[in-house]
């Protein structure tokens, strides 16, 4: 399919960005294509020039943390040509990878994986795109059936490509804690999506001696501090977070089920109040823990450390970053243990900042819709709901955590989730063709 658009036929579906969520839906539509004859005119936009999924946080020691079981199309089709198994066949690695043990691939070669499947979606993506806004398509009598979608390209164009439904799928936002948001242009303090590409401009990539703290107390966090101590012998890092300890997280089989995909039906029929108390207690599935053996790692290097008495690294648990200012030798953190009330100054030459993510893309996107959409409140579809005068389609990947479970902003459903929005744009695009084929009856009886 040509990445340009013809001037008077819409596309049936764009999709925003082309990560995991929308990769899936690209195989979803493709499936329908195959097997039931149901075609969408589909286009999707990425910001990045190539394919890249996390690879600016793809250290060695960083592991998948759910089953390679669990790819863009096993749990519902095993026999896709894009599963993780196939690749690996197709890689001659099939058997190597049988010879780990591990349901657990490392992110790196996920990540191939991924890339692998996007290179099959080629001409359905025009990469180098950055959407800046969606907009409607206001007709005669005020309704919207179709959308424009407002992107810039790698050399500053403006693009405009009319839909008659958009998928949303643009991931988290690396989120800043207030206290560090007037140090956003100090190349020494920069969040954990950037850690490859920014340690690699410090001066420990050259062999000198820094002191760097790593806030946070998650996977991102473990993972940086890991990094740090096995790379970089002459940092020494300071691992600061609020909590008491690194808290493990729990994927014990029990748990684990609340990640199936017809998990997701029994939880979106819940009321309110329900769903609020299952994503409290199920929390340590996804927020703020580390994998066992990353702790089991961290606490062993911090151990060496007392039987040799060379002191390299801090742990400083229940510390509270106070504020943080930035000068000509470094970075100023003002720290307060929560426990005791006690505060002290620390100076870094760096800070990492492994404090998560928020999921709040979609509703800058889709603000020219806001009129229509309201509290971007979603359907069992993923579709959002909106006013009746408001015909094409939003569907959002990945922002839908609060009333379709913990899972929706992970790897675990996206087969499921892809299919399903799939039936619901060829629903719409099939509906759409019918009133067509009506309308120009119509026009052609009058005529006669």
């Amino acid at each position: 399919m040509s990445q340009r658009q013809s001037s008077n036929k819409p596309f049936d579906v764009i999709g925003v960005g082309f990560g995991p969520s929308n990769l899936a839906l690209a195989i979803a539509l493709e499936e329908q294509a195959e097997t039931a004859g149901r075609r969408a005119n589909s286009l999707f936009l990425d910001r990045q020039t190539d394919y890249h999924w996390h690879g600016d946080t793809l250290v060695s020691q960083s592991e998948l943390q759910i089953s390679f079981l669990k790819d863009l199309v096993t749990l519902r089709n095993p026999t896709s040509r894009h599963s993780f198994v196939n690749y690996l066949q197709q890689h001659g690695r099939l058997i190597d990878f049988i010879n780990l043990g591990t349901f657990y691939p490392c992110r790196m070669e996920y990540s191939d994986y991924l890339r692998w499947v996007a290179g099959h979606f080629r001409e359905q993506c025009a990469y180098g795109n950055r959407v800046d806004r969606v907009e409607p398509v206001i007709g005669m009598d005020g309704s919207v059936e179709l959308l424009d979608v407002v992107s810039v390209d790698s050399q500053g164009r403006e693009h405009r490509r009319r839909t008659r439904s958009v998928v949303v799928g643009t991931g988290g936002t690396p989120r800043i804690p207030a206290v560090f948001r007037d140090l956003r242009d100090d190349d020494r303090v920069f969040h954990h999506s950037r850690y490859l590409s920014r340690i690699t401009q410090q001066r420990c990539a050259r062999g000198e001696p820094m002191r760097i703290a790593v806030v946070g107390g998650g996977q991102s966090a473990a993972e940086a501090f890991i990094d740090l101590n096995d790379s970089y012998p002459n940092v020494k890092v300071d691992l600061i977070l609020r909590s008491e300890v690194l808290k493990p997280a729990d994927d014990s089989p029990f748990v684990n089920q609340i990640f199936a995909p017809e998990n997701t039906h029994l939880f979106f029929d819940q009321p309110e109040s329900e769903r609020e108390r299952l994503i409290s207690e199920f929390h340590n599935t996804n927020y703020s823990v580390v994998d066992l053996n990353l702790i089991e790692q961290i606490y062993a290097i911090l151990y060496r450390q007392k039987v040799s008495k060379r002191e390299r690294h801090a742990f400083r648990c229940r510390t509270q970053v106070q504020s943080a200012t930035s000068g000509e030798h470094g970075v100023r953190l003002h720290l307060r243990d929560v426990a005791t009330g006690q505060e002290e100054v620390q100076h870094y030459d760096a800070v990492i900042l492994a404090t998560g993510y928020e999921r709040t893309s979609h509703k800058t996107l889709l603000a020219p819709l806001a009129d229509y959409l309201g509290d971007f409140d979603v359907e069992r579809s993923y579709r959002v709901r909106a006013t009746p005068n408001l015909k094409a389609g939003v569907f959002v990947q990945g922002f839908s955590e609060a009333n379709h479970g913990l899972s929706d902003t992970l790897l675990s459903v996206l087969p499921a989730r892809a299919w399903e929005i799939s039936e619901a744009l060829l629903e719409m695009a099939e509906s759409c063709e019918h009133e067509h084929l009506q309308l120009l009856d119509t026009a052609l009886s009058a005529s006669a």
